[in-house]
């Protein structure tokens, strides 16, 4: 039983971050039709922006909790990611947006080896691990054992997830968004509303990616 119950709660951490890379890799082919190769490079770039944060801070001797440096990174993180998916919808995206299916799918192939190369320019070849500001302190649970850190993570992800629901749902950017996806030349006579709902799904998509791999980074 302990060890049935112990693959549930791992399961619940790995999937949680999962769900939100898979949340913003749907998001951006539920609206463009485009399956973006890329979407897990940018998700590495989020965990690497985090990183360098996280261990810039230390270096300058700046004295905050473990959380408090994590929460500072992810700030940092998300909106990078949100720019460098509209640097990459601007530039290698849009104009294909009319051409046929396999040419934005062999783009994002080269996209995601550019990505890729870009980082090894910037962070090297070298694992890089997460600096260990954060504690892991055990809770057993009928035999199983959890810490805190991955309750945090489970926490997290699903407030994110509740979050983009809710902008999905709620607000008139999100029924924009689902009635494009749904009918783009119906919803969307205007081109320039067009392109303004094509970036924020845009941004939704990869900062939630980005979000992600700050929870995985911290995780693994």
């Amino acid at each position: 039983m302990d060890i049935f119950l112990q693959q549930i709660l791992n399961g619940l951490v790995l999937g949680s971050i999962y769900a939100l890379i898979a949340l913003g890799y749907t998001m951006v082919y539920g609206i463009m039709g485009l399956i973006n190769f890329a979407h897990g490079e940018v998700v590495m770039f989020g965990a690497m922006v985090t990183i360098s944060v996280v261990n810039a801070l230390i270096g300058a001797g700046v004295s905050l909790p473990g959380p408090a440096l994590v929460l500072i990174g992810m700030l940092v993180a998300i909106p990078s990611c949100m720019l460098l998916g509209y640097v990459l919808e601007r530039v290698a995206y849009r104009p294909l947006r009319g051409a046929q299916r396999l040419a934005p799918l062999i783009t994002a192939i080269g996209l995601s080896i550019v990505l890729q190369q870009v980082a090894i320019l910037i962070w090297g070849r070298n694992y890089i691990p997460f600096p260990p500001i954060l504690g892991h302190d055990v809770i057993t649970i009928m035999g199983a054992s959890i810490t805190k850190l991955q309750i945090i993570i489970i926490g997290l992800c699903f407030a994110i997830m509740t979050g983009l629901l809710i902008m999905v749902e709620k607000t008139k950017l999100g029924r924009a968004m689902r009635a494009t996806s749904q009918n783009p030349a119906v919803a969307l006579p205007d081109g320039r509303q067009r392109q303004y709902h094509y970036f924020g799904y845009l941004c939704a998509g990869f900062g939630t990616g980005g979000g992600s791999r700050c929870h995985g980074s911290n995780q693994l």
